[in-house]
């Protein structure tokens, strides 16, 4: 049986809480949590008579807007490479499908990969990730993992990378993805690699894509979600570059979604040719992201926790053993810091990580306001840690941590 998504579940646990009249802090959803562009929503107001299906890769047009943003971030794509979908989800699913062999994941890693590969009939194997960050598997570990699942009688063909990551909030560097790289290149393996959070490193430059290094053998999706706040929307796209894996998977879109929805197809467009005001936009929102991301880290650490440097997105991953608490599992320390202190994170257990570790997820984009306008002015601020309710929120959580 396959579960229901625990970070929609947790959302839905949060939300029926907080419409009980409990205040609940929700630090357990990964939805960028920020207004719609107004040049963005008109683009897509402009588009709404467009009510015909269209080919099932997309519309030229936004084929075109897709590898240009790619190429212009030094992955030179041509516009018959790519492939919309409604949200990056269903992409990924359907090259996890139509890719023979079995799946290693990076431990932790976002809920989804681990259930689609069960959804697709595949094994799943687990690589812890360094150290230093997430996203990608340990290079020294990922070869005696892969033959070890050999000799169980796997057939590892397909490594899922998250760059940046979801859930540690950190990006892999150019040595590991080129390690790693080197590693799946040896080994024959298919790189699939999620960069839904490209766009969110605090530092563009450091955002460094498998596809650099492997190519052909290396699909990457990607998307407005969380760049532009637009999850609701749905709207994926992959850059495939083996032109049979592309049919495959385009065959699969053909039998199961049709097309990506046109008005939509025209809202990305406009995104992914960045005029000025999304560029603006979206620098704006880094900054957002980073400077209430930063400050939580500062909480987390200051109490004590083991947490890496948050250095894109809006995810932390901290590890609470140091506190030295009762707890036996992560699932047990979530239900507490929800039940005693209204504090609302999805434990490392739902990412594949050990039951038994103190971890969890804490994502703060809902933090920047309950109203359009509080979120405006979050985006706008230069200090928005200081805004009144993004500070209480911080002091709620400063207290929880206090008092566990």
């Amino acid at each position: 049986m396959i579960p229901h998504s625990a970070t929609l579940a947790v959302n839905e646990k949060i939300n029926a809480r907080r419409a009980a009249g409990r205040p609940v802090l929700h630090l357990g959803f990964g939805e960028a949590g920020l207004p719609v562009l107004p040049a963005v929503a008109d683009a897509l107001t402009a588009a709404a008579a467009e009510n015909g299906y269209g080919p099932v890769a997309g519309s030229q047009r936004a084929r075109e807007a897709a590898a240009g943003y790619l190429t212009r971030r030094d992955l030179p794509t041509d516009p018959g490479q790519i492939v919309f979908a409604p949200g990056s989800k269903p992409l990924l699913y359907a090259v996890l499908t139509a890719l023979p062999g079995d799946v290693v994941l990076p431990v932790p890693s976002w809920v989804s990969y681990a259930a689609q590969a069960q959804l697709a009939g595949k094994r799943v194997i687990g690589v812890p990730v360094p150290v230093q960050s997430g996203g990608v598997p340990d290079p020294d570990l990922l070869e005696p993992a892969l033959r070890e699942a050999r000799a169980s009688g796997a057939d590892p063909r397909v490594l899922v990378v998250t760059l940046p990551d979801n859930p540690t909030g950190t990006c892999g560097s150019a040595d590991l993805v080129h390690r790693v790289c080197e590693l799946a290149d040896r080994h024959g393996l298919t790189i699939l690699s999620d960069e839904i959070y490209r766009d969110l490193t605090f530092d563009p430059a450091r955002h460094v894509s498998p596809a650099r290094f492997l190519p052909e053998r290396t699909v990457v999706t990607g998307g407005p979600s969380k760049s532009m706040a637009l999850g609701g929307w749905r709207i994926g796209f992959a850059r495939i570059a083996d032109a049979g894996l592309r049919q495959d998977v385009t065959g699969i879109a053909g039998a199961v979604w049709s097309s990506l929805a046109a008005p939509m197809q025209a809202a990305a467009a406009h995104v992914l040719d960045e005029p000025q005001e999304v560029r603006d936009h979206l620098g704006a929102s880094r900054r957002l992201h980073a400077a209430v991301l930063r400050a939580t880290h500062e909480i987390f650490t200051a109490a004590g926790a083991r947490c890496r440097a948050p250095e894109a997105g809006f995810y932390l991953y901290p590890d609470l053993e140091p506190l030295g608490l009762a707890e036996k599992t992560g699932v047990e320390l979530s239900g507490r810091l929800l039940d005693e202190h209204d504090i609302g994170v999805l434990a490392g257990e739902h990412f594949g990580d050990d039951p038994a570790a103190l971890r969890f997820r804490v994502a703060t984009s809902l933090l920047y306001g309950s109203t359009v306008d509080e979120r405006w002015e979050a985006l706008r601020s230069a200090d928005p840690v200081r805004l009144p309710w993004i500070a209480a929120s911080l002091d709620q959580l400063r207290t929880a941590l206090a008092a566990l």
